[in-house]
């Protein structure tokens, strides 16, 4: 229930629609001095806007009832930013720069916590792309508000997993994956942009007028999502889903080792199932192929949180038998706070490890496993890693370092350990998993890239080029205006070399 609904407010005289001015002193009922709220009129109404500032003034908060230099925080309801910045020109505030601009949602959730709550993404009101900025010194306009505004670049916005604008994402991801199959790049990063900005957002779209000032999104993508506004789908995506093609590329991606010049030889070829594939004698296949037709139900179904974290224990058991001091970080989409995936990935490093160690351990690893009996299979790709050679120029650029691509065999009981060891039929599940050496001191750069997400990291890239003169790859991060290597001992660091502020891997979900 909306908690200014459980309030119930005591008998009072009517007020007069007139406010009167600010008051001078505080009075003694107020908790939080250094909060002072005006509650936007503006699409509220009257009636409404009392009773809030009634209800607010009753938890302890300090409420103007006129606009004044003293305001910290004004609070509004179906206003937009930039909503709100025009009234504010309008009423010549100065030296306004420091007003937080909220949507009424925030106080909602104070009122029911009985105090002030972390002001986060999805209270903050969004002000459009080409909104003003600040005039020049002297002039006689009245400055527009420093406030948050959406940026181009995933790496600047807060993505979590609370994504509210699912139908139109899961809309141009499907679109984005048809661009790929057809490798069309320039449709594909205008679909998965769009997508990724709509993720970011703290509100969902129900409106042409939501979208506006919203980067990313040109007359296409625009046009798509008045549709869905409209229809409820979009008929583009429709007919990506109908189409044969794009039905026989997605299933046959899905094996374990087959990729797009594969699909598109046994599409050409008239193939659509795998079940005709499987039973074609003249097709070859490689190792990685023929373990993902083996394997193909265990690996197509998703890994669970529960069978990454049983599957963490076993890589940290096996590396440190070997390398006692060995930091083992799960990355990818479980690190970002995901409950599935359909692989799980680890970074190794040491600040102890020798070159030897490094170039030994995860063959050491995979010995272990075999004679364990739980490996399924195992694919080695050396390190080709140089140090002091400039980061790679392109957006997805893959590292140097060395990798080992493995299949698990996962013991149910390791899972959960209430299951009896001994089952009929399968006890165990194939788990896809990638172990990726690292030297230590390339070891921030290289979780920054092995966290993910695709889209963030591609933004990271491209941020860094175009806004910083930097090169950044999963290696290293080069100045080349100072032209020099910018060390990092963490994440924090990288971020603060770009200069921007640090995101948390559960809000890189771009």
């Amino acid at each position: 229930m909306d908690p200014l609904q459980a309030v119930r407010l005591e008998p009072r005289k009517k007020r007069s629609r007139q406010m009167g001015a600010s008051r001078t002193s505080l009075p003694q009922d107020v908790k939080f001095r250094d909060l002072v709220l005006f509650i936007l009129e503006k699409k509220m109404g009257t009636t409404r806007r009392a009773f809030l500032m009634e209800l607010a003034r009753r938890k302890g908060f300090r409420v103007e009832n006129e606009l004044s230099d003293s305001v910290t925080h004004i609070v509004a309801e179906n206003n937009s930013g930039s909503d709100v910045l025009e009234w504010l020109q309008v009423q010549k505030v100065k030296d306004s720069s420091q007003l937080e601009l909220l949507d009424v949602s925030w106080l909602i959730e104070c009122m029911g916590a009985g105090r002030p709550v972390e002001m986060t993404g999805k209270h903050q009101l969004v002000v459009r792309q080409d909104y003003p900025a600040s005039p020049n010194p002297g002039s006689q306009e009245a400055p527009a508000l420093a406030v948050h505004r959406i940026s181009e670049y995933a790496c600047k916005r807060r993505t979590t997993l609370n994504n509210c604008n699912r139908i139109f994402t899961d809309a141009f991801e499907i679109l984005a994956e048809n661009s790929e199959f057809r490798e069309n790049e320039d449709s594909y990063v205008t679909f998965i942009r769009a997508a990724s900005v709509l993720k970011s957002l703290p509100f969902p779209i129900v409106s042409m007028k939501d979208t506006e000032g919203i980067p990313c999104l040109g007359d296409k993508v625009k046009g798509i999502i008045e549709e869905i506004i409209e229809e409820g789908e979009s008929s583009e995506v429709k007919a990506v889903l109908n189409d044969e093609r794009y039905q026989c590329f997605k299933l046959f991606t899905a094996v374990f080792g087959v990729g797009l010049k594969t699909s598109e030889k046994w599409f050409r070829m008239g193939f659509r199932t795998l079940s005709k594939i499987r039973e074609d004698k003249s097709l070859k296949f490689t190792r990685m192929q023929q373990a993902g037709f083996r394997y193909y139900e265990d690996l197509v179904s998703c890994v669970t949180r529960a069978e990454a974290e049983a599957v963490d224990v076993l890589v940290k058991e096996a590396v440190r038998a070997y390398l006692p001091g060995a930091f083992i970080t799960m990355t990818g989409g479980f690190r970002r706070g995901k409950k599935i995936g359909h692989d799980v990935d680890f970074l190794i490093t040491s600040p102890e490890s020798t070159e030897e160690d490094e170039q030994q351990l995860l063959h050491k690893v995979v010995n272990l496993w075999e004679k364990k009996g739980l490996l399924l299979y195992h694919d080695f790709m050396e390190s080709t890693f140089e140090k002091l050679k400039q980061p790679s120029r392109k957006v997805d650029a893959l590292d140097h370092f060395q990798k080992c691509f493995l299949i698990l065999k996962l013991p149910h009981e390791r899972v959960d350990s209430d299951r009896p060891s001994q089952q009929e039929g399968k006890n165990w599940k194939a788990i896809r998993v990638d172990l990726v050496m690292c030297p230590y001191e390339c070891h921030a750069f290289a979780l920054l890239g092995w966290t993910g997400s695709r889209q963030f990291e591609r933004d990271l890239r491209r941020y860094a080029t175009h806004e910083r003169r930097m090169i950044l790859d999963n290696h290293a991060l080069y100045d080349k205006t100072k032209r020099m290597f910018l060390q990092a001992e963490s994440e924090e660091e990288i971020f603060a070399h770009l200069g921007l502020d640090y995101i948390e891997p559960w809000e890189r979900n771009a």
